[in-house]
Parts: C-alpha cells; structure tokens; sequence
C-alpha cells in the first residue's frame, strides 16, 4: 500500500471507529429510554441506521484503497474518544438525560469530522467528498438531537410549572 493511501486509510478507519462508537451509544440511548417513549427509540434507531451506512461507504473506500477496515473503537483512533465516554454518562432514565448524552456524542462526531477534513486535504477529491458529506449529514442528526433535547427541556419545565 502506498504511503498516501496508508494515511487515508488510517483517517477512514478513525471515522469507521467514530461510527462503530455512535452506533453503540445510540443502541445504549435506546436501553435507556422509557418503554412509552416511541419517538426517541425510532429516532435513536435512525441515527444508528445512519451510521451503519456511512461505516459501511468508508469500509468499501478502505477495501479499494488495499486497506482492513477497523473492527475496533476509538479506544486506539487518534482523532476523537468521546463516544466511549458517552456510553458511561448516562446519568438517568429520562429522555433529557439520553438526548444530552447523544449531543455530546453528536460534538465529538463533529470535531472528529472536521479533524478529518483537515487531514485530507490531500487526498482525492471523492474521499473528500465522502468525508464532507457525511459531516454536514451528521451535522443534520446533531442539530436534530438538539431540537430535540431542547424541546424536552421545555416540555420538563412545563410540567414543573403546573
């Protein structure tokens, strides 16, 4: 393998891990979560859905590139651990504690993203490509979640006030 494509191949493998981790964190956000609450399982589902497809596109670029697909975590990526750590936040049940904990993961997708657009600045244009867009689509399911917990809160306060 060319030294080139090692080192794209190392930056692809750090966001499969990034991916693995969000899928992981939403399959935790999901136990957490009341029996009731429907519309955060199914959006939680989505967004592990979301990440399968984008670990499987950057695992075919590896394979083409010569490269192993990473099988592991961010536990060994150099670029971004938050995931793992959001696994062990959850400090409650409730919605607004998951929709909190997913945000946070949510930020450590985005920094490790735009990590990876900073690395691949040399890199061939459809491996940019892929990396800026699947970071403006995980900046859709991060301003989601936002909404989300936002409107959780407020839903919170609501019932305090009454």
């Amino acid at each position: 393998m060319k030294n080139q494509n090692k080192e794209i191949v190392e930056v692809l493998n750090d966001l499969i891990r990034i991916n693995r981790d969000r899928i992981a964190g939403y399959e935790k956000a999901v136990e957490n979560l009341e029996e009731g609450d429907a519309v955060l399982r199914t959006l939680f589902y989505q967004l592990s859905d979301e990440s399968q497809k984008m670990k499987e596109e950057l695992a075919s670029e590896v394979r083409s590139l010569g490269g192993e697909p990473a099988e592991d975590s961010t536990m060994s990526g150099k670029i971004y651990r938050a995931w793992m750590d959001v696994k062990d936040v959850f400090a409650g049940d409730d919605a607004k504690s998951a929709l909190e904990a997913c945000e946070y993961g949510e930020d450590a997708a985005q920094k490790a993203y735009a990590e990876a657009i900073q690395d691949s600045a040399q890199f061939p244009e459809n491996i940019q490509r892929i990396i800026r867009d699947q970071k403006d689509l995980l900046r859709l399911s991060h301003d989601l979640i936002r909404n989300k917990r936002d409107e959780y809160k407020a839903d919170a306060k609501r019932t305090q006030l009454h």
